[in-house]
């Protein structure tokens, strides 16, 4: 029987196991497609699974599901997710995986236990307009074509300076743990800043307090605030070099959150 995996969590925290050696349904807790989701017991730790059809496609509820699971566990827990579409073809696969990573993923454990994840997103006007000229031709020469491409470098470098600007603001105000920050242009001319911050869970109302009086401060851009999550992006940087077998599919796009609203991520890669 193949197991679809949702994440690792710790086996003293579900007291359900100490009476069991065998997978333990989960009360009221159903996974991809429906199915009942169970407490797979292995040495200190237990896998959160469900039964499932290799044929069975996966899709955008699929998503949802598999980070809704997570998020349940996450209540009881230290957990570290696994990749969505991660499908262990039988009990030995998933036992074997287990046994090769176990002293990685109980360090993991260790390292983020009490901590969670807090996401920002901010806009940011562009300070230096829209491109001029984008659609220059590699063909076109002289003095013209190499003055656009001195300008263009120009404002990507003066780009790059207000997003640094901005995140050394957002670090000096929240004093996080640990961050990610990545940085695009959208095409209505706007940098956005995706930065998520590793907090200790006993701080998130400090944290969302923060995040109000911030709005105040910086009119001049647009901010949303999404959290407390499983620290995805965290569980992802310390388990790069775990082997675990998965079927990648295409992942799923969270939408966006104003405010303190609260509202499924995506389902980040967490152990490859």
């Amino acid at each position: 029987m193949a197991w679809y995996a949702y994440c690792i969590g710790e086996k003293q925290a579900f007291p359900e196991l100490t009476r069991h050696r065998k997978p333990v349904p989960m009360e009221s807790v159903h996974g991809v497609s429906g199915n009942q989701v169970f407490l797979y017991p292995a040495s200190d730790l237990a896998v959160i699974v469900s039964e499932h059809n290799p044929a069975e496609a996966l899709n955008q509820k699929s998503g949802v599901d598999h980070a809704r699971v997570i998020a349940n566990c996450f209540q009881h827990s230290t957990v570290l997710p696994f990749r969505f579409g991660t499908v262990f073809n039988d009990d030995e696969s998933l036992r074997k995986s287990v046994r090769s990573n176990q002293r990685q993923f109980l360090s993991n454990i260790d390292k983020l236990r009490g901590k969670t994840e807090m996401h920002l997103k901010i806009f940011v006007d562009d300070c230096c307009g829209r491109e001029i000229n984008r659609n220059t031709s590699t063909e076109t020469v002289g003095r013209e074509y190499l003055t656009n491409l001195r300008e263009t470098a120009s404002r990507q470098r003066e780009r790059q300076t207000r997003a640094r600007a901005v995140s050394f603001q957002m670090h000096r105000l929240f004093i996080p743990l640990d961050e990610e920050v990545t940085c695009r242009l959208t095409e209505s001319g706007k940098m956005v800043l995706d930065i998520a911050h590793l907090i200790e869970r006993k701080h998130v109302e400090r944290y969302q307090n923060k995040f109000a009086t911030t709005i105040a401060m910086m009119r001049e851009c647009h901010l949303q605030l999404s959290g407390p999550w499983p620290p995805y992006h965290f569980v992802h940087r310390l388990t790069r070099g775990a082997h675990v077998p998965a079927q990648t599919i295409a992942t799923v796009a969270s939408p966006a959150i104003s405010g303190t609203a609260v509202a499924m991520p995506n389902p980040l890669a967490a152990l490859a």
